[in-house]
This record gives C-alpha cells, sequence and structure tokens, in this order.
C-alpha cells in the first residue's frame, strides 16, 4: 500500500521540511514554503538487483570525443550557445509572457528540419492546431517538425524513445507532469522530477532537448533554484514585450562562454537578427543636446555602442533624488561622488537621472567614463561632440584604469564613423594604430573632461 504524506517544500531552493516555516534555512529566503502531497510505497524497488554496475574509471583511460554541434541556422543563437547545439545537451529558455521563447524555438525547429534532423515539439499550453497558426505566420514548411499536444510526461517519454528524434522542444516544464506523483503540474516537486527524467533521456539516448520555463513576478527562472543547477544551459530572454529589441543571454553554459549575448528585432514574420547592435543602439540618438554621450561595451567578444544619457536638474526637496535605469544604480551615486570630490560639481542640490538608451542592461566598469561625462555635459548645459567616444573605469581617486580589448572598441567606433575616442593611458602601451580615429589617452577624470570640449 503506497502511504501518502504531506511535505513543505521552497519554491526557491527545494529544501524539504514536515512543517511550514517562515524562512528557509537551506536559502534563507522568506515565505517560500508550499505545502504538496508526496506518496511513498512501503516496498521500494531495491536497486540490489541490477545486473549492470556502473565503476570508477580511470582518468587517462577515458577517451575525449569532440562536441558534435549542430548549427541551429539563427547566427545570433548560435553565439550564445557556444557555436550551435550539442548533441545530448539539457537547455531551459526562460523570459517573461510574449517574449518570443516559442516563437525562437519554433523557428529554430524550421532551420534545424531542413538539415534532415527529426525534432518533436511537445506542447503543453497550445493545441497543435494553434501551433500550426503560429508556424504558418512564422513560414515553418519542413516536414520533420512532428507536433505533440500533450501535459503526460510519461507519454512524452514513450514517443521519444519510440521516435528517437534529434531534438525535443518542452513547453512548457510547468505545465508537464509524472503519473507517479499526486502533487500538481507546476509544483516543485512535478517540476524537478520532470526535469531529471528530461535529462537522463537527453544522455542516455543522445538527444538535445530543449526546455522553456516559466518565470516568477521578480524575472527568475519559476520552480526550485535547483532547476537551473540540473541542466547544462540556461538562457534568458531580456526586454520589454511591448519593445521590438530582445536580447537573449546565457546565465549558464557547460559548453561555452556566459559573456555572449544575442540581440533579435520582433517583427510580424518572428524573430529577426540584429547584425550590428552598434547601429540599433544608436537609433534615434539626439544631436547637439546635452547629457548625451557614446560608450563602447564588450558583452562577450562583440563590442558593442551604447548612448549614456543624463539629466541633471535642480531639486525642490531637500534630498536629492538619484536614479539609474539599464545600470547598475550604486555605482552612478559612487561616481557623482567623485564628481563632487575631484571635480567640484555641487551635486548634492541637484536630481540626477541617468540611462542606458535601447532598453539593454549591462553593469561593466568601462562605461564609468560615459556616465562621467553624460552627467557632467548636463550639469553644464553644454553639448559633447556628435563624434566623440568615451570609455574607462573610474576609480574613487579619480583615475581612470585600464579596460580590456580597447582595440576592439576603438575598431567598432571607427567603423560606425566617430573621429575621436577617450581611452585610459595605460591602453596606450603597444596599441595598434587605427586609421580615421583618434584616440586620447587619459589618467584621471579631470583630463578627460577636459578634452570633450576641446575635440
Amino acid at each position: 500500500m503506497a502511504k501518502t504524506k504531506n511535505i513543505y517544500f521552497c519554491q526557491e531552493c527545494g529544501h524539504e521540511s514536515p512543517k511550514w516555516m517562515g524562512q528557509c534555512p537551506g536559502c534563507k529566503s522568506w515565505n517560500s514554503f508550499v505545502e504538496e502531497t508526496v506518496v511513498k510505497s512501503k516496498n521500494p524497488v531495491s536497486r540490489n538487483n541490477e545486473t549492470k554496475r556502473n565503476r570508477p574509471t580511470k582518468i587517462n583511460e577515458i577517451k575525449i570525443q569532440e562536441e558534435n554541434r549542430v548549427t541551429t541556422g539563427i547566427g545570433e543563437l548560435d553565439r550564445v550557445l557556444g557555436g550551435g547545439v550539442v548533441r545530448g545537451g539539457l537547455t531551459l529558455v526562460g523570459g517573461d509572457p510574449g517574449i518570443g521563447k516559442s516563437t525562437l524555438l519554433l523557428q529554430m525547429c524550421e532551420f534545424i528540419g531542413r538539415q534532415n534532423k527529426k525534432v518533436l515539439y511537445a506542447s503543453g499550453e497550445e493545441s497543435e492546431t494553434q501551433i500550426k497558426l503560429r508556424g504558418d505566420r512564422l513560414g515553418i514548411t519542413t516536414d520533420n517538425l512532428l507536433l505533440f499536444a500533450e501535459t503526460s510526461l510519461e507519454s512524452i517519454e514513450s514517443v521519444i524513445k519510440e521516435m528517437m528524434p534529434d531534438m525535443v522542444i518542452i513547453d512548457s516544464i510547468q505545465t508537464i507532469y509524472s503519473e507517479s506523483i499526486t502533487s500538481a503540474p507546476g509544483s516543485v516537486s512535478q517540476v524537478r522530477e520532470g526535469t531529471a527524467i528530461l535529462m537522463r533521456l537527453a544522455k542516455q539516448l543522445g538527444v538535445s532537448i530543449f526546455i522553456v520555463g516559466h518565470v516568477t513576478k521578480e524575472g527568475a527562472i519559476a520552480g526550485p533554484r535547483v532547476l537551473e543547477h540540473m541542466v547544462d544551459t540556461v538562457l534568458y530572454f531580456e526586454g520589454e514585450r511591448h519593445a521590438s529589441y530582445r536580447v537573449l543571454r546565457a546565465v549558464k553554459n557547460r559548453f561555452g562562454s556566459t559573456n555572449e549575448i544575442g540581440v533579435f528585432e520582433m517583427r510580424d514574420v518572428g524573430l529577426v537578427e540584429v547584425t550590428n547592435p552598434s547601429e540599433m543602439m544608436l537609433s534615434g540618438r539626439p544631436e547637439n543636446e546635452a547629457g548625451s554621450v557614446v560608450t563602447c561595451s564588450i558583452e562577450g567578444t562583440r563590442p558593442m555602442l551604447i548612448e549614456v544619457q543624463a539629466l541633471v536638474s535642480p531639486t525642490n526637496f531637500g534630498m536629492p533624488r538619484r536614479t539609474a535605469t539599464g545600470t547598475d544604480y550604486n555605482r552612478v551615486v559612487l561616481l557623482m561622488a567623485v564628481l563632487e570630490k575631484k571635480i567640484g560639481m555641487q551635486l548634492v542640490s541637484y536630481d540626477s537621472y541617468v540611462n542606458i538608451a535601447g532598453g539593454i542592461k549591462t553593469t561593466e566598469p568601462a562605461l564609468d567614463l560615459g556616465i562621467v561625462a553624460a552627467i557632467a555635459s548636463s550639469f553644464r548645459s553644454t553639448p559633447i561632440s556628435n563624434k566623440l567616444i568615451a570609455c574607462g573605469e573610474v576609480g574613487l581617486t579619480g583615475e581612470v584604469r585600464a579596460v580590456s580589448m580597447v582595440e576592439k572598441r576603438i575598431t567598432e567606433a571607427a567603423k560606425m564613423g566617430f573621429e575621436h575616442i577617450i581611452v585610459p593611458k595605460a591602453n596606450l602601451k603597444g596599441l595598434n594604430k587605427i586609421e580615421g580615429i583618434h584616440v586620447h589617452g587619459v589618467e584621471n577624470v579631470s583630463d578627460a573632461l577636459s578634452i570633450l570640449w576641446n575635440v
């Protein structure tokens, strides 16, 4: 006879407790415990009857095989994945509702199908007819894509073993349930058990599996934190659902770098790659306006020009307001303190607003000099030349410290038509001369501000 028991699970880390607790002792989260009914068998199956056992292997006896990657046909997605989809990999894709997760994966199925590879799309949220309607809008015509509207994990597992597809899409993990667990779909037990079964299938059968995951209101993957630890790759879709541009970022990747990003534009035909993010980020930039300056950020191996905007205005209250959008708020406050102490700008009676235009979020230290220049330009109501770029890390003593891959930043600036760039003086050593742009090396913030209005 099976025995039922109520257990409380932490939604953040999956910690189990026989009673409800206000704070999780594992991850220290508050009000994260939920009650679930667990069925336990009195006669569990013993593992002693297994005929085949795994044995330890010497590291020198293990033969290394090169990763067999399959290109998705979407260059931006391949960049984030590290060069393509790895055979037997388990990838988790998260993002806000309507951001484009299902659209991107359905477009990927089209390109994979064109390579004579079989793809199984299992959906627990949409019927086969609904997916077909969306596929017609996106131009999906491959015969190697098979749709399967099912929420039972056992049914999906049997179909995978029978068909042996090259790739499987699960949309979404919160709608899939296992009949061996009595809790509702989307619960901590169901999500954890479902992911474990899919991971086992991916490794044993060599099938590449993509899982779509819902997110909480804070933007994290819904379900226990252990879910992200189990999978091989975690991808996040960023951006406002009502805006046209989307950013795909890897926060975990066992087969590649986590610094790369992919930029997409949502159109009526689906997601379209943005091959030149710098041009996209600078579109609509105002000319001869105070408080606007261009800087260069490195995302993985790709340089990207972005516009930093600042607005400094007198405050009507005793406590000035500080706001930062797209960058670290504490970093902005720190840089304003450097301007007050080292340059003598009396910002204590001014409200200050800093914004990274284009909706992108970045915290790279190389943006410091651009933020400082934008704040100084708005405070003095003096525009900065549209042909100038500033990048460098600013320290607490006002020094401008060296940044990485400065030659790539200068090359990208020259390619986009800029004529002057301010960089840390420490980066000038061994720097190759680049035609079409004048490089200014500075040691501190004071030297940088003196160059801004003299070029």
